[in-house]
């Protein structure tokens, strides 16, 4: 029978069994090496609000804390929610994570980032 996916799905190998989340979006129950995971760093404050805090601070520049939350999503919630996204069968075998874009990393060369990395 044809595999659709190397992994088949999962991130489990060698382990009989994994513990499971709970999706973010649907609530279900998704084993943890299946479930699509991302990192959310997000301000506590909103955008709007952060100029009227620091200008009312006592401290000359403090720097608010941020949220640090590891999200997780099951595969369909993920797709309907387009967290990702879904690829033809020749791209499925392309392992290479996708282009960042924004700021660059301090240490990393700017010739890899961006558009550059997608000619290389």
């Amino acid at each position: 029978m044809t595999k659709k996916r190397r992994n088949n799905g999962r991130a489990k190998h060698g382990r009989g069994h994994v513990k499971r989340v709970r999706c973010e979006a649907s609530g279900v129950l998704v084993p943890k090496d299946k479930a699509i995971k991302r990192f959310i760093v997000r301000n506590i404050v909103d955008a709007s609000a952060i100029r009227d805090i620091q200008d009312a601070s006592v401290f000359d520049g403090y720097a608010l804390p941020k949220i640090y939350r590891k999200v997780y999503y099951c595969v369909s919630a993920a797709i309907h929610s387009k967290v990702v996204r879904v690829r033809s069968r020749k791209n499925r075998k392309n392992r290479e994570p996708p282009p960042r874009y924004g700021a660059p990393r301090p240490g990393q060369d700017q010739a890899k980032t961006g558009a550059a990395a997608q000619k290389a």
